[in-house]
């Protein structure tokens, strides 16, 4: 009687890990089709192209063909000074952009959920609005408040004796760094306020009890328990910074600007692929971007992971 039943309790365990098998991989099947159609394959594709480049047959009367070239084309985008230039830029972009970014975003997070604040929900709409605005009409907007004739930010500047080109070679980092965090402080900032506001309200009630102030409560005690958030705004915000393209796209329009067309890796691809009609070389860029993207990434989310089993 003992063994029958056995035997009934794992054909049941059988068929109850079946059915939710079955249900797992119809709720998770349309999330891996558009993940293999819309990534997989695009990345594949663009390492297939990378191997392969446009070669005139005979004396160049003939249309070109794509030949199979191997690497050439990442040993030649890694040879070009102007490509190796975007990623100096890149670097010195997110020694400035990203301390600002995610420790504005923190400070402004932290100020809202402080009980000091008033307005709170003004304020969240006012941080994030500017978020809501596409990334080249918000380009378009600083580019005529950087631009000298048009701008009454440059004339107030002027007039005040501080005088500043916003598309000098000096100024056009600082330029693209103020654009991008007037379109993504807000977000991160409303990330924060909500990992805050997820937080024991008793925790913070012990804190006060044990006579913590409130910098010492928002930085020892709240800091540390949204300290996942802080990894997720940290890691997209790389992302983001390797993925630089809009903000100095539109300001390679202005008048006298500093920025090229080669500026940003990404731009550096872009110019390769629609003014050079160079698809294999512009395809080894992006290779090269993707990687030291998921590099960084790795890094990130490992450094966050252990500070995280650390506390």
């Amino acid at each position: 009687m003992n063994g029958a039943t056995g035997t009934a309790r794992r054909r049941d365990a059988r068929t109850t890990r079946r059915r939710t098998n079955a249900a797992a991989t119809v709720l998770l099947a349309p999330f891996f089709v558009l993940f293999t159609a819309v990534t997989v394959v695009p990345i594949g594709y663009a390492v297939w192209l990378s191997l392969f480049t446009e070669k005139q047959s005979g004396l160049g009367f003939g249309g070109a063909k794509s030949v199979f070239s191997g690497l050439d084309n990442y040993t030649a985008a890694l040879g070009d000074r102007a490509f190796r230039d975007g990623f100096w830029i890149l670097l010195g972009y997110c020694v400035v952009y990203i301390p600002l970014m995610v420790g504005g975003a923190l400070v402004l997070a932290l100020l809202l959920d402080s009980g000091l604040a008033r307005a709170r929900r003004f304020f969240q709409l006012a941080l994030f609005l500017p978020h809501a605005v596409p990334g080249i009409i918000a380009a378009l907007i600083w580019v005529y408040l950087y631009t000298p004739g048009l701008s009454p930010v440059v004339r107030a500047m002027d007039s005040g004796g501080v005088g500043f080109s916003f598309f000098s070679p000096d100024g056009a980092l600082p330029s693209v760094v103020n654009i991008a965090l007037w379109e993504w402080l807000g977000y991160n900032m409303v990330i924060f306020y909500a990992a805050l506001q997820a937080i024991d309200r008793t925790v913070l009630e012990a804190a006060t009890v044990d006579g913590a102030g409130a910098w010492r409560t928002a930085f020892s005690v709240k800091v540390p328990l949204i300290r996942a958030s802080l990894g997720m705004v940290a890691l997209f915000t790389v992302i983001g910074s390797l993925q630089l393209f809009t903000e100095p796209l539109i300001l390679n329009q202005g008048s006298g600007s500093a920025v090229t067309s080669t500026w940003t890796p990404n731009m550096y691809a872009y110019t390769a692929a629609f003014a050079r009609n160079d698809y294999g070389l512009a395809a080894a860029a992006a290779v090269l971007l993707a990687l030291t993207a998921a590099l960084l990434s790795f890094a990130v989310t490992r450094l966050t992971t252990r500070k995280g089993a650390r506390t």
